[in-house]
């Protein structure tokens, strides 16, 4: 028997009983749909992770005041004073695998515009800090840093100040502002970035020079931070520890000293990130093809029934002619037609709950070319598997015992 004969036989035994059929094939859309949107909320989850790590930075390291002990008291991070301007220039002239830094202190204070006020986090910082952080400007652009060294009243505003201080929508650039009863002037806002990895605010910030926030604000001669941007990502590890033998030298610390500053390797929370979000997508799509292998077992038990159904029809099939082979290829591809019609239907039910999901739950959603072909193919790949043993177990029915079947 040609294949084409063989093909519509199967079909009309399919035909044959629609609701069955229908109903065993609601398991492979089931599957199929679950497997692309389950793999496209962890990808889109992925994506999201991955934009938050860009933003906070260019292959960032954060150099940090480290910490001290008073007597019998030790005190945490950030509370020694040996953290200095001139590390930075050190580190930029001294270590190769460091492309650029920026010098960083922070304070806390009631930010005013006429009858508006806002209370934010002030942070003294250089032009190159906007670069390394890989942040763009909205309005206007960054201070210079001729505005550093003259140590001017100018400022770059988030967008959560911007929002409190100008809630009628002026626009803030040239605008005069107050920091402590001292008048700055906005030259800059930032396009909105959202919350950081940690969960903090990073548009309920304010940034103006270093030096002005030292000499008229806090009153501090050290530095809270350094940021660092290595010139590759590969180079972040080099760089960390480069900069931590430059700072030990130069702060005079002894071998078995502890470091009086850390080094944070930001690129080492990225690698986690990044595994976490593999992990969950590896896991969710794991669940989801859970209901393509009920599917499958569903698929199997149909043609098991189909088989002592049909019993005495294979017998006077075989008894006219028809060889062991064809009878086996019947009955897989009636599998096949079971899982790949539901294969195809569940693939336009996975985009739609896709879509659903991102438009009602507001969570990320990013479905792939790649998660509906590997979704296709392994409803193929259930059909032949579990077709296989009732197509096997059609084909070895004895003609004389079939035809005798009742």
């Amino acid at each position: 028997m040609d294949f084409v004969s063989i093909v519509k036989v199967a079909m009309r035994a399919l035909t044959r009983n629609k609701m069955r059929s229908v109903l065993t094939m609601l398991g492979i859309i089931i599957g199929v749909g679950a497997v692309i949107a389950m793999v496209g909320v962890g990808e889109g989850a992925s994506e999201q992770v991955q934009a938050r790590i860009q933003a906070m930075g260019s292959n960032l390291l954060y150099v940090q005041s480290g910490s001290h002990q008073a007597g019998v008291v030790h005190v945490g991070w950030g509370a020694t004073k040996t953290l200095r301007y001139d590390d930075e220039l050190a580190i930029l002239a001294q270590v190769p695998t460091v492309r650029a830094a920026a010098a960083g202190t922070n304070y806390s204070a009631q930010v005013i515009y006429e009858q508006n006020n806002w209370g934010t986090h002030i942070n003294g910082t250089e032009p190159s800090y906007f670069d390394i952080r890989n942040w763009t400007f909205d309005l206007g652009a960054s201070f210079s840093t001729q505005d550093v060294t003259d140590d001017n009243n100018v400022a770059v505003l988030g967008a959560t100040v911007v929002q409190n201080l100008f809630p009628d929508g002026t626009d803030p650039v040239g605008k005069e502002i107050r920091i402590k009863n001292l008048p700055f002037r906005v030259v800059g806002t930032l396009v909105p970035k959202g919350q950081s990895g940690m969960g903090s605010d990073q548009d309920d910030n304010v940034y103006i020079p270093f030096t002005t926030l030292l000499k008229k604000l806090s009153g501090q001669y050290w530095l809270s931070n350094i940021a660092v941007s290595a010139v590759s990502d590969e180079a972040t590890d080099a760089a960390q520890q480069q900069i931590t033998d430059l700072l030990r030298s130069r702060h005079r610390i002894r071998p078995g000293q502890p470091d009086d500053f850390s080094v944070r390797n930001l690129a080492a929370f990225a690698d986690v990130a990044n595994a976490s979000s593999t992990i969950m997508t590896i896991l969710l799509a794991s669940i989801a093809s859970v209901s393509l292998l009920v599917g499958g077992i569903g698929i199997m038990n149909i043609m098991l029934v189909s088989v002592t159904e049909r019993t005495r029809e294979i017998g006077i099939r075989m008894a006219v002619g028809a060889t062991e082979a064809d009878v086996q290829r019947q009955f897989l591809i009636e599998a096949l037609v079971l899982a790949g019609v539901g294969g195809v239907i569940g693939i336009f039910f996975g985009l739609i709950t896709s879509w659903l999901i991102s438009a009602f739950a507001s969570w990320p959603v990013d479905v792939s070319l790649v998660s509906i072909v590997v979704a296709a193919l392994f409803s193929a790949g259930i059909g032949i598997f579990f077709g296989f043993y009732p197509a096997k177990k059609a084909a070895r029915l004895d003609p004389i015992e079939a035809l005798r079947f009742e």
